[in-house]
């Protein structure tokens, strides 16, 4: 009867156990998808943000049309990309597709500063300026929450990879997430400002 119940008990013991793994993965994995909700939140704002920066830009930059057309046709795609990885997070080829519209998106706007140095009187423009002001502002909030995002990726990620988490990981479909990289060369450069 003693080692029935000492078997019993040890069973109990290590149903626990399996159970607080579990558990420690669900709570970590939402972490991950709550940090990258955060960044849906910015990205948004962003997305919002450039249409109307094209189109103030639009009257002053009549011959640059080409430039404002690939801003808003960078932007969509991020928009599409962005729509595919908030609905899963833990979608690597999501996630992947996000990264690739962002630095493109990245890129475009980039461009677009650059060229938007030649036009004196648009730089001067009020509602330009609080638009920048806003975007620079939100690329800030954008870099955050990017940065709590992958905190809470590599948390989840070690937690899945360590013996025995490894294990259950596995077993019970905690894939590995990915960080929220930068892919573009142009974008881990310095951008250069004149003035």
């Amino acid at each position: 009867m003693i080692p029935g119940l000492i078997f019993l008990g040890l069973i109990v013991v290590f149903v626990l156990f399996l159970v607080s793994i579990y558990n420690g993965l669900v709570t970590l994995r939402n972490r991950f998808k709550n940090a990258f909700s955060q960044i849906d939140v910015q990205l948004k704002r962003r997305y919002d943000l450039i249409p109307n920066l094209v189109e103030t830009a639009k009257a002053y930059m009549k011959h640059e049309r080409e430039t404002l057309e690939a801003v808003i046709q960078a932007r969509n795609q991020a928009v599409t990309a962005e729509g595919r990885a908030a609905a899963n997070p833990s979608d690597a080829n999501a996630m992947k597709g996000l990264m690739g519209a962002e630095a493109t998106l990245t890129g475009a706007v980039g461009r677009l500063f650059a060229l938007m140095e030649s036009y004196p009187d648009l730089k001067a423009n009020q509602n330009m300026a609080q638009l920048t002001e806003e975007l620079t502002s939100t690329e800030n909030r954008v870099a955050f929450s990017r940065q709590a995002y992958n905190d809470a990726v590599t948390e989840y990620n070690i937690a899945r990879e360590k013996f025995p988490n490894v294990i259950i990981a596995n077993s019970m479909g905690f894939t590995e997430a990915l960080l929220f990289e930068v892919e573009s060369k142009e974008e881990r450069q310095a951008p250069k400002v004149k003035f």
